[in-house]
């Protein structure tokens, strides 16, 4: 098979391989039961490595477009039913420049497909629907129209309304967080806070650094912003701080984006120890350091460690989180806090990017926080939560092979579990999936695309513990078939 190959292109061969079958798939080229090339034929006939190769069925696998049939090959997958009317072909349709947009390389986290009914997700990186306080909110937002009327729907303050700026600030401070309403700003989730710091510091081809594994959305933002992405290692008490000197080093970023708190995939905390000497290494260097505190109150036990942010006198850090996920996702409201012309620089950015976060909303969520309803609904999701957390590691202690490891979180949303030798998540996801369970596989959460093979990610706060352990029945069910098969 001829697949044009570009060996002096930044873009790794193993991707554009897959961007050719994705693209020979999505178009309808290769139908559904098409047996793709054998990876020893086409790393033979491409002069590439068999493992380029198998790294890209792996990725197209992981996104739900092929699956393997063991001792068979790779095939297609079928595709989703079409409107009967086909779309014209894109020369046909599009003027150049939309022609242009499409046939450009677009870095995106492998796409775990949509479960089936019956199927127990533990893939979603958000916290349970069954906790939103829906009718307490509702209450909450008729109270806010009754009372205030046309001005909750007016344009509100670019930087955030200010007593939710105030209610924020005194949260903080009850959890060791000193600050001014004034460095407090609101943006529409902690994703456009993240976006709105790497925009604002960087232009295309600065360096960021971020742990290996991280944030799957996050590193797709900075892909899409053109940055060079450095994957920094991790272990059971966090970053590890030697890489991390060596990586400020040898790469000379200009920011580090850490999730210290309960970090997503992994579930661990960054040290205290480790916290002061990661203040210390970005000094050093001058690479600011963004900190994203997406779930640090979500914790069941242990005791809490001081926030980055907290840390720093010196306006180091940027901190972030967001209400995302203790509430509603849909309420997309997040907050930043930062010091001196990065927060002016900040606060521009956000204006001129959508004038401001909803002002209806906040002004319902400050009414919400400052009642105590968050800080109940807080309780009583760490109560259920820590429950589920316990049945998870009950279950896979029981059913899933003895090689298989994990960290125990204390608190957070995450199981991060890795799987015995061999085994690969993207090539278990269709096998799981037939057995009635998904999770999200490992490789969407590393840097480089490829690590993280044999790892995959499970979110125990959304499932109560019966659908938890029958979950983790089918996965190792699952498991067993993958075994079997190679």
């Amino acid at each position: 098979m001829r697949i044009p190959i570009d060996r002096n292109s930044e873009i790794p061969l193993y991707r554009q391989i897959e961007q050719y079958f994705r693209q020979a798939i999505l178009s309808g080229s290769l139908t559904a039961q098409t047996r793709l090339p054998a990876s020893r034929t086409l790393a033979h006939d491409l002069g590439v490595n068999r493992i380029t190769i198998e790294t890209a069925y792996g990725e197209l696998e992981a996104d739900g477009l092929v699956y393997t049939h063991p001792g068979s090959g790779v095939y297609v997958l079928p595709m989703p039913a079409q409107p009967a009317r086909q779309p014209a072909p894109i020369d046909a349709l599009w003027p150049l420049w939309q022609q242009e947009l499409a046939l450009q390389p677009a870095e995106a986290s492998p796409r775990v497909p949509a479960a089936s009914p019956g199927c127990i997700d533990f893939s979603p990186g958000g916290g349970a629907s069954d906790l939103f306080p829906v009718e307490e909110f509702r209450k909450v937002l008729q109270n806010i129209l009754r009372r205030e009327g046309n001005a909750a729907l007016e344009y509100g303050d670019p930087c955030g309304y200010v007593p939710l700026r105030a209610t924020i600030a005194q949260v903080l401070a009850s959890q060791g967080l000193q600050t001014s309403p004034d460095n407090v700003l609101i943006t529409s989730g902690s994703q456009q806070a993240i976006a709105l710091v790497c925009q604002t510091l960087l232009r295309p081809g600065d360096c960021i650094l971020v742990e290996a594994p991280t944030y799957a959305s996050g590193l797709e933002l900075f892909h899409g912003l053109g940055l060079k992405v450095i994957g920094v290692p991790l272990d059971e008490n966090g970053l590890q701080m030697d890489a991390l000197e060596t990586a400020l080093q040898q790469h000379h970023p200009r920011l580090i984006y850490t999730i210290p708190n309960f970090h997503n995939p992994t579930g661990v905390c960054l040290s205290a120890a480790r916290r002061r000497t990661l203040l210390e290494l970005s000094r050093r260097h001058n690479a600011a350091v963004l900190e994203d505190d997406f779930v640090g109150d979500l914790r069941y036990e242990g005791r809490a460690l001081p926030t980055l942010k907290s840390l720093d006198p010196g306006g180091q850090v940027i901190y972030v989180s967001t209400f995302s996920k203790m509430l509603m996702p849909g309420l997309r409201v997040g907050f930043m806090v930062a010091d001196g012309p990065a927060l002016e620089r900040l606060a521009r950015l956000k204006r001129t990017t959508d004038l401001a976060t909803s002002s209806f909303i906040q002004r319902a969520l400050e009414n919400y926080v400052t009642i105590g309803r968050y800080q109940a609904h807080l309780r009583r999701s760490c109560l259920l939560y820590r429950r589920r957390r316990d049945a998870a590691l009950q279950a896979v202690r029981r059913w899933l092979p003895e090689q298989t490891r994990w960290t125990a979180p204390q608190g957070g949303l995450f199981l991060w579990l890795r799987l015995p030798p061999g085994m690969d998540s993207a090539r278990l996801l269709p096998l799981a999936l037939s057995a009635g369970v998904s999770f999200a596989p490992g490789r969407s959460f590393f840097a480089d695309g490829c690590s993280g093979a044999e790892a995959l990610r499970l979110n125990f706060t959304l499932l109560p513990p019966e659908q938890i352990d029958e979950g983790i029945q089918r996965l190792a069910r699952a498991l067993d078939q993958l075994s079997r098969s190679d």
